[in-house]
């Protein structure tokens, strides 16, 4: 198996004392593999723009990657998300992971005034993405028409100078498979596809892969999913114990074909979980 990556959820919260690019360096210090932060534009509890967020935070650091996990295909054009992943790819040395996903919330949709696709057009409009930011990053002029989206003798310059991986967040079986056939990597969440339902999801994607020429390495796995150290929790959303209890379970969730985590600190001393995951739950994994 190849080395396990761990990942650091990064709150895009906007409240008093914190600031993500102060959690970012310390993630970075403590030697987390990446970072990543969700697209919620809309509602109640104050939040930062998550592309916005994560420029102020690649300028802030030199070494970690930084992950969309995930923008929302709906809310931007994805000719434009193309060129905007470039320009934030280039100017953090190569360091972005551009995660997409079909359009989590139809609410977040209709408070912006923006139509609200089906479930088909929302997979739809994922490979149609994919497919368009391939085009402009790799053709001199790129034209395409998809159901959703479209681009015509588009030129787009410069093109990356190194690959961008895209990570997709799917869980439906036309989106699973769209996984296999485009994606670099599947980042589901354990509150949305435990454990249980991970073989067939996984079987799905390589059976796509292979479907389309693809090695099934090609689509590399992360587990998303919340994690306390030294107390218990009762929801099935949080792998919670000892750090030698967690170090096994996440040992067991990777033979699952987990490559690694994006681990997001539960409850209520979060700098201190950031700190105990890193310094004993991590090496436990690492060194198994």
């Amino acid at each position: 198996m190849t080395e396990v990556l761990f990942g650091l959820d990064l709150l895009a919260t906007v409240a008093a004392g914190y600031d993500p690019a102060t959690e970012a360096v310390r993630a970075e210090e403590l030697g987390f593999d990446f970072l990543s932060t969700s697209d919620h534009p809309s509602g109640t509890v104050p939040t930062h723009e998550t592309w916005t967020m994560l420029s102020w935070v690649a300028a802030h650091t030199r070494r970690i990657r930084l992950a969309t996990r995930v923008l929302g295909v709906p809310y931007r054009p994805p000719a434009m998300v193309a060129k905007m992943a470039e320009t934030l790819h280039r100017l953090a040395n190569g360091r972005l992971i551009l995660g997409l996903g079909g359009g989590y919330s139809d609410e977040e949709f209709r408070a912006f005034g923006l139509p609200v696709p089906s479930p088909r057009e929302k997979v739809d409009g994922l490979s149609e993405a994919i497919q368009i930011a391939r085009g402009l990053w790799s053709q001199p002029r790129f034209s395409f028409t998809g159901r959703r989206y479209r681009t015509v003798d588009a030129p787009m310059e410069p093109k990356p100078d190194r690959p961008i991986p895209i990570w997709l967040g799917t869980y439906g079986d036309r989106a699973l498979q769209v996984t296999g056939q485009l994606a670099d990597g599947w980042i589901p969440s354990l509150s949305i596809a435990p454990p249980e339902r991970i073989p067939a999801m996984r079987e799905r994607i390589l059976t796509a892969a292979r479907n389309a020429g693809r090695p099934p390495e090609a689509v590399r796995c992360i587990y998303n999913l919340g994690i306390r150290v030294g107390e218990d929790s009762d929801a099935p959303s949080i792998v919670s114990g000892e750090p030698k209890v967690l170090a096994r379970r996440l040992i067991e969730l990777r033979r699952l074909g987990f490559a690694g985590f994006n681990l997001q600190p539960a409850g209520p001393d979060r700098a201190g979980q950031i700190q105990r995951l890193a310094d004993e739950v991590i090496p436990l994994v690492r060194q198994a």
